[in-house]
């Protein structure tokens, strides 16, 4: 299969560029050296790309800590977006995120903003050249970038509770996992898994799940399987030849994929790619190192594999596998940086490295295998179709409390005495717990009960105003409700979870 991948990228490679033709046109990309030891691999990143054959006209935008440092709490200026939307490639060294202050993870902001809503991460071994305990591990994680918990919406709601919403979306979904299938088609990949923890988060995770069987149907020469995520990586991290392709939402995918790249021998040997349908990025997955910053210490290998990928992605297939082979072969002569260095080999500093790897440019590998990699265009996946809008009823309304006693019945007592025209107090839950009616004596409650109120006999159907109204009766009685959530059917169907132990 890899030869087959290669003759078509050359092929691909022949009809873009022109082979044989005096000039081969530059692709404009822009690069983000960031913060700590960013700087200095970029530099190394960018040298060995340009020996390599790489025809880049590269546009240096400065963001992270500097950034931040100046007001702009995204970390990221408005000119640098500019050359982002114009130039739709980046390749982004490292980032401090300053600590307090409430500023936001610029990573996050770039692949939200972007739409880059697909991160493949390909974990692979260079055993025995750097120790792991899975020698012939590859899996590649598929990780969907802009929903999940990520989608950072978070409050604090009372003396006690902070609030994160997890969305999911079924076009979020749809996009991840179709990505994922596709991925494994171009790559000949066998096999695509799926990690939720839909036995808790039945909506949520359930709608991954069931996106995930549904458009495995359209792939027959692929197989699919699901795990709960608990297990699934209690099995990747002793069964790794188990998984292939791995597809998970934003937060299990964050998590497991630096587990995984950790496991082939060095997180600071993976590199990461972002794809979506208006650009793409480039980045290692390990962090700044300012500890080690401007010491000739740090390893640029993410950064480069990361940059490979990028090769491949803006159609230099030939400066990609040049690249990388010198980068396999390199690390087969005993050549390493600190960070994984071991009896036996040549320990070098960061520059030292990037020449190596230049000197051998051109010679092939002797053990390690070339693993490419064809990044399928986001227009492969196809936009999710818009579907009919469901019937939507409204059938009660969960209300929030914030309430420091802990005299459950009091609350309800008080509660049950309002007329609110029609809307029955169902349950009171704590942090989702049912407390009443006919709670538990041993659960611990804090500050925040919901209180789900159904619609009785007396009222067939509710609205927006009659809600109000209620909201009303129940704020004139002193309580301070924080939070409202509309319960609702969707073609007949409950749109909302019940309470634990209801």
């Amino acid at each position: 299969m890899l030869t087959t991948v290669k003759t078509a990228r050359r092929s691909r490679h022949a009809v873009a560029t022109g082979v044989g033709s005096a000039v081969q046109a530059r692709v404009p990309i822009v690069a983000a050296p960031g913060d700590g030891i960013g700087p200095e691999i970029m530099s190394a990143v960018l040298r060995i790309v340009d020996a390599a054959g790489a025809r880049l006209d590269v546009r240096n935008i400065e963001v992270g800590e500097k950034v931040y440092r100046q007001g702009v709490s995204s970390g990221i200026d408005p000119a640098a977006w500019a050359a982002l939307r114009e130039r739709r490639v980046l390749l982004k060294g490292p980032i401090t995120t300053p600590q307090g202050g409430g500023y936001k993870s610029l990573n996050v902001t770039l692949r939200k903003t972007l739409g880059l809503y697909a991160n493949i991460r390909p974990c692979v071994a260079y055993s025995p050249f750097v120790p792991t305990l899975y020698p012939a591990m590859d899996v590649v994680i598929v990780r969907e970038n802009e929903e999940d918990l990520y989608a950072g919406i978070e409050h604090r709601q009372t003396d006690d509770v902070y609030q994160c919403l997890k969305l999911i979306s079924r076009q979020g979904c749809e996009r991840i996992v179709r990505y994922a299938f596709e991925f494994a088609k171009a790559n000949g990949r066998r096999k695509v898994s799926c990690f939720t923890k839909d036995n808790i988060m039945k909506m949520t995770d359930g709608l991954f799940h069931k996106v995930f069987t549904q458009i495995a149907t359209e792939y027959p020469g692929i197989a699919a399987d699901h795990k709960i995520v608990d297990i699934g990586a209690a099995r990747l991290a002793t069964r790794p030849q188990d998984f292939d392709v791995i597809v998970l939402p934003n937060l299990y995918g964050d998590i497991l994929s630096d587990v995984a790249a950790e496991m082939t021998g060095s997180v600071g040997l993976a590199g990461s790619a972002n794809i979506g349908d208006h650009g793409a990025l480039f980045e290692a997955i390990h962090g700044s190192a300012p500890d080690i910053a401007g010491e000739d210490k740090a390893n640029p290998s993410g950064l480069l594999l990361a940059a490979v990928m990028m090769l491949h992605h803006i159609g230099q297939h030939e400066a990609a596998d040049r690249a990388h082979v010198a980068w396999l072969r390199t690390i087969e002569d005993g050549l390493c940086t600190p960070d994984i260095a071991e009896s036996g080999k040549t320990v070098v500093g960061t520059a030292r490295f990037a020449d190596e790897i230049m000197a051998r440019l051109g010679q092939d590998a002797k053990v390690l295998k070339l693993h490419s990699m064809v990044l399928p265009a986001p227009q492969l996946a196809r936009q999710p179709a818009l579907r009919p809008a469901a019937e939507k009823e409204i059938v009660g309304v969960d209300v929030f409390l914030h309430v420091r006693s802990g005299n459950v019945e009091a609350i309800a007592g008080r509660l049950r005495k309002l007329d609110l025209d029609g809307f029955n107090l169902l349950m009171i839950t704590n942090r989702g717990i049912k407390v009443w009616p006919n709670g538990a004596p041993e659960t611990f409650c804090v500050d925040h009960w919901r209180c789900r109120f159904m619609i009785g006999n007396s009222r067939d159907r509710t609205d927006h105003a009659s809600i109000v109204a209620m909201l009303g009766k129940i704020a004139a009685t002193g309580f301070d409700f924080i939070k409202v959530e509309n319960l609702y059917t969707f073609d007949g169907e409950a749109g909302y979870s019940l309470g634990q132990g209801q």
